[in-house]
């Protein structure tokens, strides 16, 4: 079954090319796809498209349909095109014309634009959970070892003394920045499209505001010709934030190879944690740090894969649009999956003390040596000449304490304020309205 068909048909070949993974790839959608159409045809009976009987039939078996899904006992026949070609022939097969009825007002255009912004606002959701846990983990650990210091380096050069505390730190305030433009990507598919068909509109008197209020949007794209190009201006966006995540990830295990290397020696883990060498027995190598920095790196090409598909399409709903479910359905569990195996993994590292203790990370101390020259009234520059001078005379003392007392450094981490940004960010989702709205609808 398609929707488009009218009594022709089309040949194999071309039905197995323009199809392609949307079979698969539409099961992910499906849930989405009914909650639209529970929204959809309640706004038809509301325009007097449906009657209140048809209605009543239509949504008892839209909601079978939903439960079907949510069992796992749903699939797309072979034969039939897509989800939405799915659902409306069982609800055909189910209430008779009255499922023959529910496509009125719309397209698959807006039909499938509706269903992927609900996707991604859920996708999106289990995301901003995943990243707030790891982020709570980072915290935790800042705390616990904010007194145990760590080389800071610049140029992979020892620079000056750093901490646990704010390393761990460090990562987790950067999981805030990732949370506001993860917030940013929600904003866009927080706009409900329904409405504007095949891009340009409907001469029903559809009623927009209602659907965008049973589906639980903060908005909608109102301009019909701009919901249809929101078509993969939303995936890049969303790609983007993802982008962003895995950045944070893939740095965060680069840092986690080198400290657990011999060389460095900063961390290890517990052996469960890690595999061998097939001749080598004395070996404990970091496997998932490596396998999460590959799995980000790739994720952080996601949104450049995503634009080259765009790249040269003027306005209006083209095919191509199609190969984006390739690209970025993937990669949402690929995003989740790293955010839990990383929050797992720093929940099991060991950190090695006393670390500076070691003769080599004396010059660590040079800057605090200069800046207590200073604090007796030596002014910077000779401070900075004088300290220079002991170094190369091999006569450098290193400072007897540590004395960081600013907003953000060894001895102020300020986690406090970091975690109440982390807060100020979620408060700005709307999680709750959506789900009171699916429960509205599914009742």
């Amino acid at each position: 079954m398609k929707l488009w068909q009218k009594g022709t048909s089309v040949a194999a070949e071309i039905e197995k090319f323009t199809v392609g993974k949307d079979a698969e790839l539409d099961m992910e959608l499906a849930r989405f796809d009914v909650l639209g159409s529970l929204a959809h045809t309640r706004m038809l009976q509301s325009i007097n498209l449906l009657s209140p009987e048809e209605l009543e039939v239509l949504q008892a078996e839209l909601k079978n349909i939903y439960k079907r899904i949510e069992d796992g006992d749903f699939t797309i026949e072979e034969g039939v095109e897509d989800i939405h070609s799915q659902v409306e022939l069982e609800l055909t097969r189910s209430v008779g014309k009255a499922g023959k009825k529910i496509h009125s007002g719309r397209s698959r255009n807006d039909q499938v634009l509706v269903d992927l912004k609900l996707y991604f606002r859920h996708q999106l959701q289990e995301l901003v959970q995943d990243t707030k846990a790891l982020f709570d983990v980072l915290q935790e650990q800042s705390e616990k070892y904010k007194n145990v210091l760590l080389p800071g380096y610049t140029h992979l050069q020892i620079a000056m003394p750093s901490s646990f505390g704010l390393w761990f730190g460090a990562y987790s305030e950067g999981l805030v920045d990732d949370m506001q433009l993860l917030l940013a990507a929600y904003k866009i598919a927080d706009k409900n499209p329904l409405g504007s068909a095949a891009g340009y509109g409907s001469s029903f008197p559809l009623n927009r505001q209602m659907t965008t209020d049973l589906l639980g949007f903060e908005s909608m794209n109102y301009n019909v010709v701009y919901a249809q190009m929101g078509r993969g201006k939303s995936e890049r966006i969303v790609a983007t934030a993802m982008a962003s995540v895995a950045a944070t990830l893939a740095k965060m295990s680069m840092d986690l190879c080198l400290y657990m290397s011999q060389n460095f020696g900063f961390i290890t883990l517990p052996a469960h944690l890690t595999t061998g060498s097939s001749i080598m027995p004395h070996k404990k190598n970091p496997d998932v740090f490596e396998l999460l920095r590959g799995k980000c790196n790739k994720l952080q090409a996601l949104p450049t894969e995503i634009s080259m598909l765009l790249i040269n399409l003027p306005s209006g709903y083209h095919r191509d649009l199609q190969l984006l479910k390739e690209n970025l359905f993937p990669a949402f569990a690929e995003l989740k999956s790293c955010l839990q195996m990383m929050a797992y993994m720093m929940q099991e590292v060991q950190v090695r003390e006393h670390i500076l203790e070691d003769e080599k990370y004396k010059y660590l101390f040079s800057v605090d040596a200069v800046n207590a020259l200073v604090l007796e009234g030596m002014p910077f520059r000779d401070a900075y000449k004088a300290v220079g001078e002991s170094i190369e005379a091999g006569n450098f003392a290193t400072p007897e304490a540590v004395m960081h007392t600013h907003e953000g450094s060894i001895g102020n981490l300020c986690n406090v304020e970091i975690a109440a940004q982390m807060q100020k960010v979620l408060e700005a989702f709307n999680f709750e309205k959506v789900e009171q709205a699916y429960k509205n609808l599914l009742q």
